[in-house]
């Protein structure tokens, strides 16, 4: 192999990516789960052989073209989870390079083949970012092999689109981020904010102006100093770790932030650590041979996602193959200046009058309760939630998800019912169901110390009018 192929200064960057890509899956499978069920399953709100009698192999590659059941899911979900913990306690780190190699292919593949059949539900972005990552890891081989350089670079490469992409759909999309304003307003409005969102949101503007500056450094012009020489590519993975721990502190996106901080690794010199904790390792041929090929193939589907960069209409989480192995990122290109919220209500009367009492159904992340406080999840993925938010951002368009959530909960179904926080007619179903719209707006300091309360909300309009079953 040539001089430079082998790079035993990113033991520590090997390390980091492996054990905590093999973190992210095994959320990713804890998810799929709990949730995959309830919302894809034979008897989900959009369930997966419905989708499956329309859709060929060859669009979405899924072991699940053979047979789909509930069963099978949860065997798949479990050997994922088992997988997923071998890789995060280290076993494979003695293991010949051919185990590992497979340990990672079946991890990578089975997640494939949920996030393929997984339709709305599974469309963020970091499905697609979790699969490429992945894929890349299983050839980075055991911590007694030599550490392919290459691959490093293409971890690298990965980082660079996903921060990138970000950076320029921002600009493309929105004045507010030229303008350095948007954070006045994201903090409030993004799909699910945590405990800390209402402090970061009352931060005096100049500090909401130094946040978007921060944003534009890491994603604009830390990038491309991911391939510059030591300590300068380090410098620019440590500061992109550092804004990602922002995002994290500020809000819930699942395991985006968590993953993108993992790839900033691959920008880690560990010679700064010395031999600390360093073996010694040994390089194997076809292994190299392997990752030259690899490489290769990568460096080749690399084409589209790359012009899609600098594209007038640039792409946003796309995927130009349907295995998912090279990809094109990117988030917020435009930012919401109010928050809307989509609120379920029942009620057991059996004639509507304007005393009827309603009641509403709590969800587990996203707003409901104003005196509520914002809940922590991530890193881990509420679907349903992220997805209630996308439902309000477009009020006169009803997602083909919502009227079956609505039957369900008239049904009482166990199921749905566990997606929730609290369901308010634990004894029986509520005879009618009705969806409201309401504007959130996070209260002030004066307004929360008076009240209690986190949110002021305000009603527009029904969302979805009074709804009972069909007799």
């Amino acid at each position: 192999m040539p001089e430079g192929f082998h790079a035993p200064d990113l033991w520590l960057a090997r390390l980091v990516l492996q054990r905590g890509l093999g973190f992210c899956y095994l959320l990713a499978f804890l998810v799929a789960l709990k949730q995959f069920r309830p919302l894809l399953g034979e008897h989900g709100l959009l369930p997966v052989p419905r989708f499956l009698a329309r859709v060929r192999f060859r669009g979405a590659p899924s072991v699940f073209h053979l047979r789909y059941s509930d069963r099978l899911l949860v065997a798949v979900a479990l050997v994922g989870i088992l997988l997923s913990l071998t890789i995060v306690l280290g076993l494979p780190d003695a293991w010949p390079i051919p185990l590992t190699l497979a340990t990672w292919l079946v991890l990578w593949a089975l997640y494939l083949s949920i996030v393929n059949v997984g339709q709305t539900f599974y469309s963020f972005g970091w499905e697609s970012l979790l699969l490429e990552a992945g894929f890349l890891a299983a050839f980075l081989g055991p911590a007694w092999s030599a550490v392919p350089a290459p691959l490093l670079w293409l971890f690298r490469w990965l980082l660079f689109r996903v921060e990138f992409g970000a950076g320029l759909i921002k600009l493309r999309g929105d004045s507010c981020w030229k303008e350095l304003t948007c954070l006045d307003y994201h903090h409030e409005t993004q799909p699910m904010p945590n405990p800390l969102s209402w402090y970061f949101h009352r931060l005096p503007r100049p500090l909401h102006r130094l946040e978007v500056l921060g944003s534009h450094f890491a994603q604009l012009v830390a990038p491309f100093l991911l391939f510059f020489p030591q300590p300068i590519a380090t410098f620019a993975g440590l500061f992109i770790a550092l804004t990602q721990a922002w995002l994290l502190l500020s809000g819930n996106y699942a395991w985006l932030n968590l993953i993108t901080i993992i790839l900033a690794a691959s920008a880690i010199d560990g010679a700064v650590l010395g031999h600390v904790g360093r073996a010694s390792t040994s390089a194997v041929p076809w292994h190299d041979g392997l990752v030259l090929a690899v490489t290769a193939l990568l460096v080749v589907l690399s084409y589209r996602p790359a012009r899609n960069l600098f594209a007038r209409e640039q792409l946003m989480n796309a995927s130009f193959d349907p295995l998912r192995l090279v990809n094109t990122y990117g988030a917020f290109g435009s930012i919401t200046r109010e928050r809307y919220e989509v609120v379920i209500e029942g009620t057991d009367d059996e004639r509507l009058t304007p005393a009827t009492e309603w009641q509403e159904y709590a969800f587990r992340g996203k707003p409901t309760d104003p005196k509520r406080r914002p809940s922590q999840w991530a890193p881990y993925h509420l679907r349903l939630d992220w997805l209630m938010w996308f439902a309000a951002l477009s009020p006169a368009y009803m997602p083909r998800w919502f009227p079956p959530l609505v039957e369900k909960l008239l049904r009482g179904d166990a199921a749905t019912l566990r997606l929730l926080r609290h369901n308010p007619f634990p004894e029986h179903p509520p005879r009618t169901l009705r969806a409201v719209l309401y504007r959130y707006r996070f209260t002030t300091w004066r307004e929360r110390r008076d009240t209690g309360a986190w949110w002021e909300r305000t009603r527009l309009r029904d969302y979805l009018p009074p709804t009972r079953l069909s007799a």
